[in-house]
């Protein structure tokens, strides 16, 4: 069995979402020791911008045609569709970044879908996966900025109804409010959503490691 975790955070050592992967990753292990985990990093090595130009404009070009470039590229989709495909359980972990979602991640859903075609609709049919999320601010109902989160709605469409994955989504909001100036009213709520979420994310890899023994019966 084989764990597919891929990280965003553009700030890898203070990742309040890698934390959290790291927790639910840890029940996983625990539940699978000396099962391999692997790891792509889109914060810490991101995939090249032009990637999925090159590789959806090499499917529109005859093989002999295509340029370097476009073969690298087309070799990079398939690279990076094949660890979701080939991991019997998947684990992001994608923080909220200008309200949306963040180039680097878009780049590695557009590259996905170059090639999987339209295969990418049930890529991920039942397969247990995980999204961590974490916002710095609060985003929810009655909230000067409820409904400018624009990332989860979009990446729960992406992986639970077109690629079909059994999702659970483990959210955390008010991250910056330990640092920000003006925030200092909300420390004692963010505590309390980092400690749901630690909740969360440790219940999440246990229910994942479960899930995926029984895909396995």
């Amino acid at each position: 069995m084989t764990l597919f975790r891929l990280d965003a955070s553009i700030l890898p050592s203070t990742s309040t979402s890698a934390e959290l992967a790291d927790l639910l990753e840890a029940e996983w292990s625990a539940a699978h020791p000396g099962e391999p985990v692997i790891r792509r990093h889109l914060g810490a090595d991101p995939l090249p911008a032009d990637a999925w130009m090159l590789a959806t404009t090499a499917g529109f070009t005859p093989e002999g045609e295509r340029t370097p470039d476009q073969r690298d590229a087309l070799a990079l989709a398939a690279d990076v569709t094949a660890e979701l495909t080939d991991a019997d359980a998947v684990l992001l972990a994608i923080p909220l970044y200008n309200f949306g979602v963040s180039q680097h991640v878009k780049t590695w859903i557009d590259l996905v879908g170059a090639a999987a075609g339209v295969a990418a609709n049930g890529l991920l049919k039942d397969k247990p996966t995980a999204l961590v999320t974490v916002r710095g601010g609060g985003y929810g109902p009655g909230t000067p900025r409820e409904g400018w989160d624009h990332s989860t709605p979009y990446l729960r469409r992406i992986l639970a109804d077109y690629w079909q994955a059994d999702l659970t989504v483990i959210e955390r909001e008010l991250t910056l409010a330990a640092t920000t100036p003006g925030m200092e009213g909300l420390q004692d709520l963010a505590a309390q959503r980092h400690a749901e979420a630690t909740d969360a994310a440790r219940h999440a890899g246990r229910t994942l490691a479960v899930t995926q023994e029984g895909k396995h019966l």
